[in-house]
């Protein structure tokens, strides 16, 4: 069987902008193979929201949950991508009902087109959307933005509301090339014990 796979997230490398204020993404050579006589060995430095990224529940809630602690299935989900491009302001009322067994719903905002630059604006998620994914059963949010919520948000609305209703983020994905639909998602976060977010590869397939 021919499964097409769509990579829906961001490139990393020197050039991809950082949430304001936070450490900008470094990758680099520490040791070449002409300098080891064998092997080349990178290392990298960055902030763990960079790019394509989850948050766990850490990130806003000093009782939440690490990315360790994180359920994987969450991650390895059906997703249904809706299309809101044109709104200033997304509520339950713009979502679509989710077709069965869907259990993320990815937002295609279209806002975020140069990733080389960190967005200037992007719509407001209003907090009666984590209500609407509780009674849906979706346990996963997906944005084709930096954040859920606003860059200069301090009270964190719609995250708040997100884990009040037990759900979760998926932040920075990139569905610029992808139709409104049904795939299947893997958006697997790194095993850092203790942390509050991490990059993820995230993919979708039909």
């Amino acid at each position: 069987m021919n499964r097409k796979i769509i990579d829906i997230s961001m490139e990393l490398s020197n050039d991809t902008p950082q949430w304001p204020g936070d450490r900008p993404f470094e990758y680099g050579l520490t040791a070449t193979k002409e300098e080891s006589g064998s092997v080349n060995v990178g290392e990298v430095k960055t902030s763990t929201h960079m790019g394509t990224h989850i948050d766990a529940p850490f990130h806003y809630d000093n009782d939440g949950l690490t990315i360790d602690e994180m359920p994987l299935d969450v991650y390895l989900s059906r997703a249904q991508v809706m299309d809101v491009t044109g709104l200033n302001k997304i509520t339950s009322d713009d979502l679509k009902k989710p077709e069965e067994g869907v259990t993320t719903v990815l937002l295609k905002t279209g806002v975020w087109k140069d990733r080389t630059k960190f967005p200037e604006q992007w719509p407001v998620f209003d907090t009666s959307i984590a209500f609407w994914l509780k009674e849906n059963g979706i346990r996963l949010l997906g944005v084709d933005v930096p954040s859920v919520d606003q860059e200069t948000s301090k009270d964190m609305e719609m995250h708040q509301a997100m884990n009040r209703e037990d759900r979760f983020i998926l932040e920075s994905v990139v569905l610029d090339d992808v139709a409104e639909g049904v795939y299947e998602l893997i958006a697997l976060p790194l095993k850092i014990k203790g942390a509050e977010g991490s990059p993820v590869r995230a993919i979708l397939h039909t």
